[in-house]
């Protein structure tokens, strides 16, 4: 007999159970006013060092912390530590990509009420983690101009499990006879209406768009029920 069927069966009480922690999770960011935005891309996107400016920025005004997900090495968040803000690093192992019982796990003994802002950076992988809900706000996906126009036509599955697309080291456009209006059509035929925010984090251009959308996603958030009924 082929053990499909009971691979299948077990895939979906994994995911069951991650999303009943993720709920969890989302609840108590929304209670504590927090707003969570998690990362997702190849590696070589850039996400640290977007991220780590990100961090940079927000820092002198508002409450901020990342968590990073990789196999085996602590390299990210030791970089991510050079912004000031707080910082853990999870490390998944043979897995590649973060769940949410691993975001539960690392925020204890962490005072989150504090937090405006919460980070999650992603393993480097476009498949695995599109299946997977964090409980975060705002799904960010990278794609950086080195890595070609038709990286949503190849994953589409990633782009349309995200909120925004962002698109990374705008800087090197020329160099690589990167093809901007190709990539904004393959973006929009995978989901169409998709947000998309071009940005270089090397020299700063347009990260100043990208704080302006973080600070109205904020704003716009929902609100937790209980957090509501607590302010009546």
């Amino acid at each position: 007999m082929s053990p499909e069927p009971r691979m299948v069966e077990v895939r979906k009480n994994v995911l069951k159970q991650n999303d009943v922690i993720a709920r969890a999770l989302r609840e108590r960011f929304r209670e504590e006013g927090i707003l969570a935005v998690s990362l997702v891309s190849s590696p070589g996107s850039g996400k640290t060092t977007f991220l780590e400016r990100t961090l940079t920025l927000l820092r002198p005004n508002h409450r901020v912390a990342a968590l990073v997900g990789d196999l085996a090495t602590e390299n990210d968040a030791q970089r991510l530590a050079r912004s000031g803000a707080p910082v853990k690093q999870i490390t998944t192992g043979t897995l590649c990509h973060l769940e949410a019982s691993m975001i539960q796990k690392a925020l204890d003994g962490w005072d989150t009420g504090k937090l405006d802002f919460l980070f999650v950076e992603n393993v480097g992988n476009l498949v695995c983690p599109s299946s997977y809900d964090l409980g975060e706000d705002l799904r960010l996906v990278l794609l950086s101009v080195t890595e070609g126009e038709d990286k949503p036509l190849k994953y589409p599955t990633i782009f349309n499990s995200a909120d925004v697309a962002v698109i990374t080291k705008m800087d090197l456009t020329a160099a690589v006879d990167f093809n901007e209006q190709a990539l904004d059509r393959n973006i929009q035929a995978v989901r169409p209406g998709m947000q998309i925010l071009k940005l270089s984090a090397k020299t700063g251009e347009g990260m100043q768009e990208f704080l302006d959308y973080l600070h109205k996603s904020q704003r716009l958030r929902p609100q937790a029920a209980s957090a509501a009924t607590s302010r009546n």
